[in-house]
């Protein structure tokens, strides 16, 4: 090469041990709780959550654990499914029932969810990337953007 440098994208792991890591974290929550499976935010790192929606197609309530950081009285995380194609079920869940319960390791919550656009998607991805150095690149990977999805209190909570 020339004086070029080459564009490397960012290592993931194969697809098959990103799910397998989701299921272990689903596990380790049935298995230790919320106050050793669920974190807080910290500076620079992200916290964990469990978020219950309500299914879109069964009605019934569906849990996953996500990562997420706090902006004020809400909580925002990212719709990535772990960088691969496709919109994680969670949030087509939430598309058509928007109001969901946030367990967060200090307790739980209700929320109203929604996407972030314009400005404030901007400026919460930037937070995001504070966290992860490499979230452009990753990002990249997917056919369509990565929804910034706030979970703002619950209006009647």
């Amino acid at each position: 090469m020339t004086g070029e440098r080459r564009a490397t994208t960012p290592w993931l792991p194969p697809r098959w041990f990103i799910r397998l890591a989701w299921h272990v974290h689903r596990g380790a929550y049935r298995v230790l709780g919320a106050r050793i499976a669920l974190w807080r935010p910290r500076a620079g790192k992200w916290g964990t959550l469990r978020l219950t929606t309500t299914g879109r197609r069964t009605g019934r309530p569906r849990s996953v654990v996500i990562g997420y950081l706090e902006d004020g009285p809400n909580l925002v995380t990212l719709a990535m499914n772990g960088w691969g194609q496709g919109e994680p079920a969670w949030w087509l869940n939430l598309q058509t029932h928007p109001d969901a319960v946030a367990q967060l390791a200090d307790g739980t919550r209700p929320v109203r969810a929604r996407a972030a656009v314009g400005d404030e998607r901007t400026r919460l991805w930037a937070r995001w990337r504070e966290t992860d150095t490499n979230l452009d690149a990753h990002a990249q990977r997917r056919p369509s953007p990565t929804a910034v999805v706030v979970l703002e209190p619950a209006p009647d909570a």
